[in-house]
C-alpha cells in the first residue's frame, strides 16, 4: 500500500555535531533521541513487553478501562498527532474508539519503523487518512496538508516519554505542542509517577539484559554511521534512581582507561567514567500540572491505575 511520507528528517550532520559536542563535556552525554534507530526502536518494543517494565502494561490497563471516556473527550472529526509513534500500537485503541477521525499523523525519528507501521495502519484503517511524518519531533516542524478539515487537533504522547526531557526543555516542548494543537486543541499524555526506587531499578535493569542492549546499541550506531571505534564490550549499562531529581539516569560506564576516535577527535575515558544517555523523570501530579500550565495546558481529567504508579492526563490548550 502506497504511503506518502512527509519527510522532515534532521540535517544528516546534526547527529555527528551533537555526538561530538556531548562527548566533549566534563560529564559526557548523548541525546536520548538517538537511541531510536531501527534496531533501537525494535529493542525498545521488546523492553515494553518485559515483566519488570511496568509502564507499558500499566498505561494499557488505564487506557482499556477508560477508553470510552477518553474518546468522548477527544470528540468526533479529530486530527490525531502521535508524537514518537513507534509501532503505533498504542494509538490503535484510540483509533478504534474515536468517532470519524479526520486523519492520523504518526511522527517518529526512526524512518523505517515509521513507514512499516504506517503501511500496516493504512491497510487496517482504509477509511482513515494516515500521513506519517519523519522528523525529530523534539524541535519545531511543519504539518503536511491533509484532505479533511478537522474539528480540532489533539496530540497523543503516551509512554511517559515526556520524562526524557529535563524540566525546562519539557516545558518548552509542551509549549510547541500547544501551538501545533492551537485553539480548541488538547493533549492526551502519559506520565510515570514517583514510586518505590526498587521498582524503578528493576524496570531499567531487567534480568534479560534488553535495557543494556538498547543502551549499548547507541554506541554501535555511532560506530556504524559516524565511523567511531567504540569497543562495546568495554562499556557496561548502568541505570540508577536519583531521588533528589526524581529521575532514573541511564549511563554507559567505561570498564577501563581507554581512548575512542571519532571525526578526528580522540575521546579519553577513565575507568568508571560514564556517558549519560537518558533521563526518565518521575512526576507527582502537582509537579506536572506546574510544567503543563507554564506551557499553556490545563489538566482537565486524570486517570490512574489502582497502585497509582502511572497516570494518563487529558489537557486542554488554555483559553481554548
Amino acid at each position: 500500500m502506497k504511503i506518502e511520507l512527509h519527510e522532515l528528517s534532521p540535517d544528516p550532520d546534526r547527529f555527528q555535531v551533537e555526538v561530538c559536542q556531548g562527548l566533549k563535556r566534563s560529564q559526557k552525554e548523548l541525546p536520548s533521541k538517538y537511541l531510536y534507530d531501527e534496531r533501537g526502536s525494535q529493542l525498545f518494543e521488546q523492553i515494553c513487553t518485559l515483566e519488570e517494565y511496568y509502564p507499558t502494561r500499566t498505561e494499557a490497563q488505564i487506557m482499556a478501562a477508560h477508553i470510552e471516556e477518553m474518546a468522548e473527550l477527544l470528540g468526533p472529526g479529530v486530527l490525531l498527532l502521535d508524537y514518537g509513534s513507534g509501532s503505533s500500537a498504542k494509538a490503535r485503541l484510540l483509533l478504534d474508539h474515536l468517532r470519524d477521525p479526520a486523519a492520523y499523523l504518526p511522527i517518529d525519528i526512526s524512518r523505517e519503523h515509521l513507514l512499516r507501521a504506517a503501511v500496516e495502519l493504512a491497510r487496517d484503517y482504509p477509511e482513515l487518512e494516515v500521513r506519517p511524518i519523519h522528523a525529530d519531533y523534539t524541535g519545531a516542524f511543519e504539518l503536511p496538508p491533509f484532505k479533511r478539515v478537522p474539528t480540532r487537533r489533539v496530540a497523543y504522547y503516551p509512554g511517559s516519554t515526556i520524562g526524557n526531557f529535563d524540566p525546562l526543555p519539557a516545558e518548552q516542548f509542551l509549549e510547541r505542542v500547544a501551538k501545533v494543537c492551537g485553539p480548541g486543541g488538547a493533549l492526551l499524555i502519559g506520565i510515570d509517577l514517583v514510586k518505590d526506587p526498587t521498582i524503578l531499578h528493576r524496570a531499567y535493569n531487567d534480568s534479560q539484559g534488553v535495557n543494556a542492549a538498547f543502551n549499548l546499541n547507541l554506541l554501535r550506531r555511532i560506530n556504524r554511521e559516524l565511523g567511531a571505534d567504540f569497543e562495546l564490550e568495554q562499556f557496561k549499562h548502568y541505570a540508577c534512581y536519583n531521588p533528589r531529581e526524581r529521575r532514573v539516569e541511564m549511563h554507559l560506564v567505561s570498564q577501563q582507561d581507554q581512548s575512542v576516535h571519532l571525526n578526528g577527535m580522540t575521546i579519553h575515558f577513565e575507568q568508571g567514567e560514564s556517558i549519560w544517555t537518558e533521563s526518565s523523570y518521575k512526576y507527582t501530579l502537582e509537579r506536572f500540572a506546574e510544567v503543563a500550565g507554564a506551557a499553556g495546558f490545563s489538566i482537565e481529567q486524570a486517570w490512574f491505575d489502582k497502585r497509582r504508579w502511572f497516570s494518563i492526563l487529558y489537557c486542554r490548550v488554555q483559553g481554548a
